[in-house]
């Protein structure tokens, strides 16, 4: 179990609208800090140093190891955020659907699924569901990042560690970079259609 997937199903359990990209960035994030938390990574300043060799018995996590540059000048933390964050999210859905964690609902949806989902009552679900319901700091700090926590405090973080405070900022930075596209978009688009409007 990861802190991604855990992410992941506390998105759909939670039910609030989650955009695909920003969840996408963030399941990215997820992936690293549990990278950092295996030695798999190590991170100086902004770059992603791989790590010896490490045991990752969950896919995701073999592929998101795979990925890293690994040689100098490594990677920095915000591009592989980009690079490997794209369409993760859906990625995470298709395998969840697969191995029948995830099944069909009707009458609930998510903005980032292409259809209306629920968790199985599954030893992942309430891993989950539990690392959410003790405020551990690193999942909290995600879902907040990602706009699915809505009760955190400032002085709830608990958290000690330099480099996932590091990655942390860098998503909550991606993010936030993903909306200011959106809203540029959304201003263009408005304009456009005013031309083609006429006064």
């Amino acid at each position: 179990m990861t802190t991604a997937k855990d992410l992941f199903l506390l998105a759909i359990d939670r039910n609030q609208p989650v955009g695909q990209g920003d969840l996408s960035l963030t399941l990215a994030g997820a992936e690293l800090i549990d990278l950092i938390h295996a030695d798999a990574v190590a991170v100086d300043g902004d770059r992603i140093v791989p790590g010896g060799p490490s045991a990752l018995d969950d896919r995701f996590m073999r592929e998101a190891a795979a990925g890293l540059t690994g040689q100098a000048p490594y990677e920095r933390i915000e591009d592989w955020l980009w690079r490997r964050g794209r369409d993760l999210s859906a990625a995470y859905q298709a395998a969840l659907e697969e191995s029948g964690e995830l099944t069909p609902q009707r009458g609930r949806r998510l903005s980032f699924l292409s259809e209306s989902l629920k968790t199985v009552d599954t030893p992942a679900r309430r891993h989950a569901a539990d690392r959410w319901r003790e405020r551990e700091p690193v999942l909290t700090a995600l879902a907040a990042i990602v706009g699915i926590d809505d009760e955190r405090s400032d002085d709830e973080a608990g958290l000690d560690d330099e480099a996932v405070t590091s990655v942390l900022a860098t998503v909550h930075d991606a993010v936030m970079e993903l909306e200011a596209v959106r809203q540029r978009r959304t201003i263009e688009n408005a304009a456009f259609a005013n031309i083609w409007r006429g006064p």
